[in-house]
């Protein structure tokens, strides 16, 4: 009976073949393979080397579980209880094993939050202004206020200065920022480096804004002089400047204060709006020595951060503070939820601030600062390992993302989950990613890139114009 109901229950495409799944996840009993697609152009096969090219307007299902109908007398055989319990299994001895072989993404995959489970049967909804309760009864209001109280404290802005919530994810928290700074300055301008994280570019095309792309240095800092330079041109305009507490793949953090130097020498105090998006490093920041500080002490509106990156969460989530007085631009009266509308969202996660406060509460100041310390001490190790093995590799003085040349292999690249751009790889050292970790990517890396390069008679790509020629060891630049 398994058998037959599975057949067809897992659709699996691409030139007939898919990507492997861990040996322990072995689905043939319950697949049936259906006609291969005509996928000419989007992607290789297996192991060729050959990058997967995205298309526009075609969705590419390399695999999925297919719902079906239940059997008539399936109350009574519980087969398809038991089918849904074995691919759940497997599922899950699967994610323990991608998560062995995760480093490129910033994910804090090192947190146990069972002590909550006893809430997962309830559905709790936060819509609304989290500073003014609705209607709706369950919610976790209390929890989210008590989170946001703690980001205001860390960015030294009073309670009763303060406006924010939990959001969905960092994109959200830039969306809502960049969204302030449109309604305080209904005829802003946009700038925002070139290395900004793509949300913030999808709020300019939402918002109908129109935006400057800034040019950025070697380390992926923004260039506060083309910076002047394109504020000259628009001198009549007021300003919404994104500043990145941590770009996405050199995770560079922008000169904030020179930032609001080059504003209010050219012109433009009182004249201007500035979000910073800090979805990984605006929490790690407070706790690294000699980094400039992120604070509402300066002349900044808002501050957003992920709240499944660096502190760890099972989903998506974030965290947005801005100025209270800025909120009355945007925010409205809903009367049928008795409460206002200044969010993003309407219904919002209300599971999230739990675990976030959950967190918040074990770890506190110190035990965040003991994981930021760890994590930079982790990255410093990964970045000298990779040089003594004469493989080009740069860090930022604020990060824990290391850069260092693409593998040649897809490959590899997808088995660890590294996030590459042109000839550039990352790898974000998260709290999860320990020593042992590293060293068996390393071992790895230094065997594959020895027949990449057949052991020094080819030579790896250039990538000094990525990470500069001091970082490059490419035949040109090799000391």
């Amino acid at each position: 009976m398994v058998g037959s109901v599975g057949n067809g229950l897992m659709d699996l495409c691409d030139k007939g073949k898919v990507e492997p799944l861990p040996k322990e996840f072995d689905p043939t009993d319950i697949v049936e393979p259906v006609p291969a697609l005509d996928l000419e152009g989007v992607g290789g096969e297996e192991g060729s080397g050959k990058n997967r090219e995205i298309v526009l307007g075609r969705n590419v299902h390399t695999m999925c579980f297919t719902i079906k109908e239940p059997e008539v007398d399936d109350e009574v055989t519980g087969e398809r209880e038991a089918y849904m319990a074995s691919v759940l299994a497997r599922y899950r001895r699967s994610l323990i094993e991608r998560t062995k072989h995760h480093l490129g993404y910033p994910y804090n995959l090192d947190f146990d939050y069972g002590a909550l489970a006893q809430l997962q049967h309830f559905s709790i909804n936060n819509l609304g202004d989290p500073f003014i309760e609705s209607n709706y009864g369950v919610h976790s209001r209390q929890f989210e206020v008590g989170v946001l109280d703690w980001f205001a404290r860390l960015w030294e802005l009073e309670k009763n200065e303060y406006w924010g919530y939990i959001t969905n994810c960092g994109t959200e928290g830039n969306l809502h920022g960049i969204l302030v700074g449109r309604e305080v300055f209904p005829d802003g301008i946009l700038y925002a480096s070139k290395e900004s994280h793509y949300s913030v570019f999808k709020a300019a095309r939402m918002y109908r804004m129109e935006c400057v792309k800034v040019n950025t240095l070697i380390s992926g800092e923004i260039d506060c002089i083309d910076f002047k330079a394109k504020l000259l041109q628009n001198m009549e305009r007021p300003a919404v400047i994104n500043v990145n507490i941590g770009t996405t793949v050199k995770g560079a953090v922008d000169d904030l204060d020179m930032v609001i130097q080059t504003l209010e020498e050219n012109g433009f105090k009182g004249r201007f709006y500035i979000h910073c998006d800090g979805a990984l490093f605006g929490l790690m920041m407070p706790f690294v020595k000699r980094a400039p500080k992120v604070t509402f002490k300066k002349p900044i509106g808002s501050v957003s951060v992920s709240g499944h990156k660096f502190v760890g969460c099972p989903m998506p989530c974030g965290v947005q503070i801005t100025r209270l007085k800025h909120i009355n631009v945007l925010s409205s009266n809903v009367e049928y939820l008795a409460s206002r509308d200044a969010t993003i969202m309407g219904s919002r996660n209300g599971h999230a601030p739990i675990f976030l406060w959950y967190t918040l509460n074990r770890k506190g100041y110190r035990g965040f600062q003991k994981e930021v310390q760890k994590c930079l001490r982790n990255a410093h190790y990964l970045k000298d390992r990779l040089k003594e093995a004469g493989i080009g590799a740069m860090l930022n003085e604020l990060s824990s993302t290391v850069v260092f040349e693409r593998p040649k292999d897809d490959e590899f690249v997808r088995r660890w989950q590294l996030a590459c751009e042109g000839n550039i790889a990352h790898v974000v050292v998260m709290p999860n990613v320990n020593i042992d970790k590293l060293d068996s990517f390393l071992e790895e890396l230094f065997q594959k890139r020895s027949c990449w390069y057949q052991d020094g008679k080819m030579s790896p790509p250039c990538i000094a114009a990525d990470i500069g020629p001091e970082n490059c060891f490419c035949v040109l630049h090799k000391k």
